[in-house]
């Protein structure tokens, strides 16, 4: 039957094998459920007009059943009675309607078979949407994850991701740099001692002070105290 295709299709679902079909696990899994529970629902209604014929046709192996019973004992009444003619016809009838009963028995017998057979498809059928239901949601999480799992290792291995990350590379360079640069100066500055404007006026310092000291020794030179 097309159902336990399905039944196979869900309890051997392998979530890998569609998504690399490009379709969707979730929608899938939904889909089949509503699938065999429409399935279900046919095979319950195809069992329920079984059942009726089968009553329809206990009643009409019951009713000629019945005939023969009532012929039979119509035969024994026209013997008790001593006349063997009636009974003769009597008993003619009932072979004529014993060979209804064979026909309507065989009739029955099939169709009793028939429902058994739509009962026990029926139970197995609802067993396997029971078990389908109750993996639905594993199911549904496992495709989840699947497709997480996919966006992830998609996501890493896409181009924006890796200039993303080439980017994030040369602002730590950058930064490198600048930071090198920045000790490099401090540096100099150690090692520099003063700046050009303090060693110019160290220089103005020095020739102030001699031109003091030229002045004093012209002084002296004038009083002859040189």
């Amino acid at each position: 039957m097309a159902f336990f295709d399905r039944i196979a299709d869900i309890l051997k679902a392998n979530i890998n094998d569609m998504i690399d079909k490009a379709e969707d696990p979730v929608k899938m899994v939904k889909q089949l459920i509503i699938e065999m529970e429409e399935q279900v629902d046919e095979a319950t209604r195809a069992l329920g007009q079984a059942m009726g014929s089968q009553k329809v046709a206990a009643k009409e192996l019951a009713d000629a059943k019945a005939k023969v019973a009532d012929w039979n004992d119509k035969a024994k009444l026209a013997l008790k009675n001593n006349d063997e003619a009636l009974a003769r016809k009597a008993l003619d009838i009932k072979v004529g309607l014993e060979g209804q009963v064979d026909q309507l028995q065989a009739s029955y017998d099939g169709i009793t078979a028939q429902v058994d057979k739509l009962k026990d498809q029926v139970q197995t059928m609802k067993m396997k949407l029971d078990e389908a239901r109750a993996r639905q949601n594993v199911l549904i999480a496992r495709a989840k994850m699947a497709e997480a799992s996919t966006n992830v290792a998609t996501s890493i291995n896409s181009a924006a991701t890796e200039s993303a990350f080439a980017k994030l590379d040369k602002l730590e360079r950058k930064i490198v740099e600048q930071e090198a640069t920045a000790e490099a100066f401090t540096e100099l500055n150690a090692t520099a001692g003063a700046s050009p404007a303090a060693v110019a006026d160290q220089f103005e310092e020095l020739a102030h002070k001699d031109a003091v000291d030229s002045e004093l020794e012209r002084l002296k030179s004038e009083l002859g105290m040189a």
